[in-house]
């Protein structure tokens, strides 16, 4: 797994898709992990010694690894330009990033 705790992540399929979040806990014979703030879930709890009042809990759920990716902040795609036998790497942008920023 490439997933570990305390990395950010996004959702990338299902009803909390774009969302995302730091893993909390990672879950590997599931192969799941729980996301903090994602896949909400409502948990109903009798009173016991502990929690004496019982009630309606929200709980984070895990969500299955297949349906998570490593979010990283730079999205943008790298190309490799040859000037004077000096190899650099320049940010290639699309053409609908480009108008959005001149608008």
């Amino acid at each position: 797994m490439k997933i570990k705790v305390g990395d950010n992540v996004r959702v990338i399929t299902g009803s909390n898709k774009g969302k995302e979040g730091k893993v909390l806990k990672v879950l590997r014979k599931e192969n799941k992990v729980v996301i903090d703030g994602v896949n909400i879930v409502k948990k109903h709890l009798k009173p016991n010694r502990t929690n004496e009042t019982g009630g309606i809990l929200e709980v984070e759920a895990p969500v299955h690894i297949s349906n998570v990716v490593v979010a990283s902040k730079k999205e943008t795609k790298k190309e490799v330009k040859k000037e004077d036998k000096k190899e650099t790497k320049v940010k290639k942008t699309s053409k609908k990033k480009e108008e959005k920023e001149s608008k």
